[in-house]
């Protein structure tokens, strides 16, 4: 075999290879940085406490990674979480099984995501435009369906919310099973392949065959479906669905975890890899400050400065390709 022959059969070492080596490093000196700063921080309590926070996040994320891969977007995946929260917690508060709740609030959550889907397909209007004004109508229904006030279910869903299994958080393997999925389905599906297909261009991907329009609308209704699962983890979390439960500063959280993780707010590109790292990141920031008693507005202002930064980098990496 000739030194070129070989220099072809080996795997080339490139730049794409270690696109997430830079956030990793942020992540790992963040946790040094919060080790030392704060005795707290590497107690088991608190990473579990973390993890167990980051989840609902994660979920999100993990549907907002494969929407946005396909140059979707659903900002109203919070206010569909509280929604989702507010009808299951009256449900639960109203003697209705548990069971019956799960299949209503994660039935209504796919409604919700498919009518998303239907007026960006079938209307032409952006996403963001689209998603953002569902988004204000939802938080406006979860406030009725609760009246304005906290509605407690007591002891309900408290083994999925609080429960441990080998010492980690229920929630926690609820979101590795969906992140887990959610890769799988994007590397290894057809459905996948056609989702980057649709992000890189829509276009010539209508006219190689894919069926555009059937896809958009199940990542809508996926994304739905993810958002409702997402409301019901943090209502075994919180035990309680109250105004502010969810939202745009869920959302918010969510966009800025998977565009930190490196998915191209243009679609065509996306990883649930990257996406986790910047769940993580943004989770060890939050708990961080809360724990250097440094005021919750700076977290707000934390997310916001992220968010903006990935976007430019995001935009920066793209002119390059």
């Amino acid at each position: 075999m000739t030194t070129e022959t070989a220099a072809r059969t080996l795997p080339r070492v490139t730049p794409r290879s270690f696109q997430h080596a830079g956030l990793l490093v942020v992540l790992v000196l963040i946790v040094a940085y919060a080790g030392v700063a704060t005795d707290s921080f590497l107690s088991s309590n608190n990473l579990i406490n973390v993890l167990r926070q980051v989840s609902v996040v994660a979920v999100i994320a993990a549907g907002l990674t494969l929407l946005m891969t396909a140059g979707g977007m659903d900002f109203s995946m919070g206010g569909n979480v509280a929604v989702t929260t507010a009808v299951a917690a009256q449900l639960l508060a109203h003697g209705r099984p548990a069971w019956l709740t799960l299949l209503v609030s994660i039935a209504l959550a796919i409604v919700i995501g498919l009518v998303n889907g239907a007026v960006v397909t079938f209307t032409g209007v952006a996403p963001f435009v689209a998603t953002l004004a569902t988004a204000t109508l939802l938080d406006g229904v979860a406030l009725l369906v609760i009246d304005g006030m906290s509605v407690s279910i007591g002891e309900h869903l408290s083994t999925l919310g609080n429960g441990r299994t080998l010492g980690l958080p229920n929630l926690v393997f609820v979101a590795v099973l969906v992140l887990g999925l959610t890769a799988l389905v994007m590397r290894y599906t057809t459905f996948g392949r056609d989702a980057f297909a649709i992000g890189g261009n829509e276009d010539v991907a209508r006219l190689s065959g894919i069926n555009v329009v059937r896809d958009k609308l199940l990542l809508y209704g996926l994304a739905g479906a993810l958002a409702g699962l997402a409301g019901i983890m943090l209502l075994s979390r919180l035990a309680a669905s109250s105004p502010g439960t969810g939202g745009l500063q869920l959302q918010l959280t969510a966009v800025a975890a998977v565009v930190i993780g490196g998915t191209s707010l243009a679609g065509g590109r996306g990883t649930v890899g990257g996406t986790v790292l910047g769940v993580l990141l943004l989770g060890v920031v939050a708990n961080v400050l809360n724990l250097l008693q440094i005021s919750s507005y700076y977290q707000q202002i934390s997310v916001g400065a992220v968010l903006l930064i990935a976007a430019i980098a995001n935009l920066v990496r793209r002119r390059r390709h």
